[in-house]
């Protein structure tokens, strides 16, 4: 048998992904190519790895074996990497974060002039929702999370990296008649709301129990993303976050709705335990975070920090 490392990568990409297509664009291939590949290591094997049927690939049990044992072989091919660029003194190995769902808007931003001084550094990022990132840095499952409401049940460090304003936001054909919205005119508005426990769904729900406003939801959806599509679409409205929004505020979609004691602030924050183990890969990119984070928010955010109602 004469399978490559590259033959092994590319099945073992099929594997997880049960699609040759996904598996391309996941490894940056065209589809003939992965095709090829993966016929040509099928080919050394008496066994079929895999089997479709209609259009979907199924991955037998001889298959699922044969993955697993290529997992474990390029995971020690990227041990003897890491080990060879950390005796030549360079950071080598992986760093995992979690980050619910709007923090995608800002983390990348804190993580791109690191990894790209670190060529040796393995990004894992993680985008989900809150309890599934709770979740991760309880297990130790994770370096850090990006998150905007601290989880009180554990013991944690932060960096406070920048503010996280929420605005009640609308489509475009939404018309104010006075220079804020009333009280009645909010109860009149269907409500989309975030998942529960969501750090968004809990302010959201906070304003509007405090200011006694009488309203009612008309839905609930679990990604930020999908919130700000139901608001485009004309389905409803909602208070969320104003990072998320810059293209569709700029484009027209989306306008944001003033209202008396809006915006909401709270804090984006990178956390880890107070328990965790740091690598060294850990350690630089704290580091590098409280070296630079300012320098970051004025050449990213800046629109952002300085946005105001008109």
């Amino acid at each position: 048998m004469k399978y490559t490392l590259h033959q092994l990568e590319i099945f073992h990409k099929v594997s997880e992904l049960k699609s040759v297509t996904k598996a391309s664009e996941e490894l940056f291939l065209t589809q003939p190519a992965v095709s090829i590949q993966l016929k040509n290591f099928q080919d050394q094997f008496q066994i079929p790895l895999f089997e479709v049927v209609g259009r979907k690939m199924y991955i037998t049990e001889f298959g699922e074996e044969i993955a697993r044992t290529a997992e474990n072989i390029l995971n020690e091919v990227k041990t003897i990497n890491y080990k060879a660029l950390s005796f030549q003194g360079e950071l080598a190995g992986k760093l995992k974060i979690a980050i619910v769902s709007t923090a995608k808007y800002v983390m990348p931003y804190f993580l791109t002039d690191f990894i790209n001084q670190n060529k040796g550094v393995d990004l894992s990022m993680d985008v989900t929702n809150k309890a599934e990132v709770v979740r991760s840095l309880e297990n130790n499952e994770i370096d850090f999370a990006m998150v905007s409401t601290i989880p009180k049940h554990l013991k944690i460090n932060r960096i406070q990296l920048m503010d996280n304003k929420l605005y009640l936001v609308g489509g475009k054909h939404y018309k104010l008649t006075e220079k804020y919205l009333t009280t009645r005119e909010f109860e009149q508005l269907p409500l989309i709301y975030r998942e529960q426990g969501s750090a968004t769904r809990n302010k959201m729900e906070y304003f509007i129990a405090s200011n006694n406003i009488s309203t009612y939801k008309k839905m609930e959806l679990k990604s930020n993303e999908a919130l700000k599509q139901a608001v485009v679409a004309g389905l409803g409205y909602s208070i969320m976050p104003l990072i998320g929004i810059k293209n569709e505020l700029k484009n027209g979609d989306l306008q944001v709705i003033p209202v008396k004691k809006l915006p909401m602030t709270t804090n984006w924050n990178l956390i880890w335990l107070k328990s965790k183990n740091l690598s060294s890969i850990a350690k630089s990119f704290i580091e590098n975070i409280n070296e630079n984070k300012d320098d970051i928010i004025k050449k990213h955010f800046d629109w952002f920090e300085n946005y105001h109602l008109a």
